[in-house]
C-alpha cells in the first residue's frame, strides 16, 4: 500500500494579501510560498509552526459560486481544526487580535477547545489535546 498525506487544504479567499495578513500576522501562520501565476492567480500557501504535515492554500474565488462559498465552505460547521501546545499564548494572540471567539474556551475530555472565526467567518476549533 502507498505512503499518503494531505499536503493543502484549499481555502477559499476574497483577496490574497488580506489573508496574507490575516493567517501571518494574525495567527502566527508561516508565509511558505506566494509565486505569481499570472496576472489574476498566485499560488501562496501558508502553514502553522510546527511539523509542517498540511497547509492552507489561499485561493482567490473566481466567479459567483466560488465567491458564495468564501467563508462558509462547509455550510457553518467547523471547518478546520488548528492543534497547540501552549494553548494560553495562542489564546492571547487571537484576544489581542480581536479575533471573534465563537465557543469560549472550555475542557473537554479530548483537551482545551475554543472555537473562533477567521477574517471570512469560516470556523476554527483551537485545541490544545491532552497526550
Amino acid at each position: 500500500m502507498s505512503n499518503q498525506h494531505l499536503a493543502h487544504i484549499a481555502l477559499v479567499v476574497d483577496d490574497y494579501d488580506e489573508a496574507i495578513d490575516f493567517y501571518v500576522n494574525k495567527l502566527g501562520f508561516e508565509l511558505v510560498e506566494d509565486t505569481i501565476l499570472n496576472e489574476q492567480k498566485r499560488w501562496v500557501i501558508v502553514a502553522p509552526k510546527g511539523n509542517g504535515n498540511c497547509s492552507l492554500l489561499l485561493a482567490k474565488a473566481v466567479g459567483d459560486e466560488q465567491k458564495s462559498r468564501v467563508g462558509n465552505q462547509t455550510g457553518g460547521r467547523v471547518f478546520l481544526f488548528l492543534y497547540t501546545d501552549d494553548f494560553e499564548d495562542d489564546y492571547r494572540r487571537l484576544m489581542h487580535h480581536k479575533i471573534k471567539i465563537i465557543r469560549p474556551r472550555r475542557k473537554e475530555v479530548y483537551g482545551e477547545v475554543l472555537v473562533f472565526e477567521d477574517l471570512y467567518g469560516n470556523l476554527w476549533d483551537l485545541i490544545k489535546p491532552i497526550l
